[in-house]
């Protein structure tokens, strides 16, 4: 029980600390604004959401051949694939391929990378390791974990991150968003070039052809995974959808749902980088990375797919849209969670994270007011879900 203790003292101390308040107030009203004005430009998405739908709704119930299709189009491609069972045998696999000389590796925000505390777990090992989505950095900076699942940092106002830079770069820095966001661009810019390796997941992955969708605006991980020798992608089976033509769909409501009429960048990797400009001889190891390497993670969630309910939660798109809805994560941010957060998040951390006490805590705290359902893509019934948890978890304990 003093894990709940502890949980039940950080929220209420979130929930009266009027920062959180301030960051929050500030976002909510921002993506409100800016996903409505992405729906009404676009409003075939709406329609479009129902059928990826049903498209994940399939590939949730066949994740493993999906899994075994796309690593076998992966190695086609000269790539390597990589299927791991649980969240350790992932952690074996990135460490053979890291290796054991210390190593300099640029990441990209993954949340299937926070699920396994990968950056943790390489820093242990000696690895000299960056966040370089600008929240990630953030929050690596000062020591804290993530508050939202698609902006790690929301719950940190300007002025926190002013003094934070200010302390790195021993420079006073204002409040000036953009100048902060040009410190980050200058204290990164060189790292990418300098490492030896760089991480990634991915939005969502075609298995007929292996393709890696990754949706993002900072342009940090098309650099990241672009530019080092090596890429290593770390990716949960949920991601997996049949064709190409089922990504590009998956693509789209997704970032629409995240509030943006279009991101400023959709990367497709389907292998290391190659040319043929020379006599038509197909050569590996480009301008990009010479190595390809992606591990495809089931870590429970073959097992949650079976579950008649709370499989609803493998049909998340990682659109972060039920969080702004959220009445109690409006006033304590992420600390309504964990690695995963609010009503869903408790399903994640019981049954993926193995962790039954984070998740009866989460699924507890959860109000089941469906206001998440109304805003998700993929009508997830959240109520419904927690309902269930908690049955099962009272069952459990019984």
């Amino acid at each position: 029980m003093s894990e709940f203790a502890d949980y039940k003292k950080e929220i209420m101390e979130a929930a009266h600390n009027e920062r959180i308040r301030v960051a929050l107030s500030r976002a909510i009203k921002s993506y409100r604004g800016n996903t409505s004005d992405a729906l009404k430009k676009f409003p075939h998405t709406i329609k479009m959401a129902e059928e990826v739908r049903e498209i994940k709704s399939n590939a949730v119930a066949n994740m493993e051949k999906l899994a075994e299709q796309a690593s076998q189009a992966i190695e086609a491609n000269k790539g390597k694939a990589y299927i791991a069972k649980t969240a350790k045998d992932a952690l074996d696999i990135i460490d053979k391929l890291v290796g054991t000389d210390k190593k300099l590796i640029v990441k990209g925000k993954s949340m299937t990378g926070e699920e396994v505390g990968v950056r943790e777990h390489l820093e242990e090992h000696g690895h000299e390791v960056y966040e370089t989505d600008l929240g990630e950095f953030i929050i690596q900076k000062l020591g804290s974990r993530p508050m939202h699942i698609l902006s790690p940092a929301i719950h940190v106002p300007k002025e926190d991150v002013a003094q934070l830079f200010s302390k790195i770069t021993g420079k006073e820095l204002s409040t000036d968003i953009a100048t902060l966001v040009a410190t980050a661009r200058n204290l990164l810019r060189e790292k990418y070039f300098q490492a030896h390796i760089g991480m990634s997941g991915a939005n969502v992955v075609a298995a007929d052809t292996g393709t890696l969708f990754i949706i993002e605006n900072e342009g940090n991980i098309r650099l990241a995974t672009g530019a080092p020798p090596v890429h290593i992608a770390l990716i949960g089976m949920e991601k997996l959808v049949p064709t190409l033509g089922d990504a590009y769909k998956v693509s789209e409501v997704t970032w629409r749902y995240a509030n943006y009429t279009v991101p400023s960048y959709v990367s497709m990797a389907s292998g290391p980088s190659k040319t043929g400009d020379i006599e038509k001889v197909t050569t590996y190891g480009a301008h990009g990375p010479k190595e390809f390497h992606v591990i495809f993670m089931d870590a429970g969630r073959t097992k949650l797919a079976q579950d008649p309910i709370l499989r609803q939660a493998l049909f998340c798109l990682r659109c972060g849209g039920c969080l702004y809805e959220c009445p109690v994560f409006a006033v304590t941010a992420g600390h309504f969670g964990d690695k995963y957060f609010t009503g869903i998040g408790a399903v994640w951390a019981a049954l993926l994270s193995n962790d039954p006490e984070k998740g009866a805590a989460l699924a507890y705290t959860c109000l089941t007011c469906g206001r998440c359902k109304i805003r998700c893509p993929m009508k997830i019934d959240c109520a419904s879900m927690v309902v269930e948890l908690r049955r099962q978890l009272v069952d459990t304990k019984a």
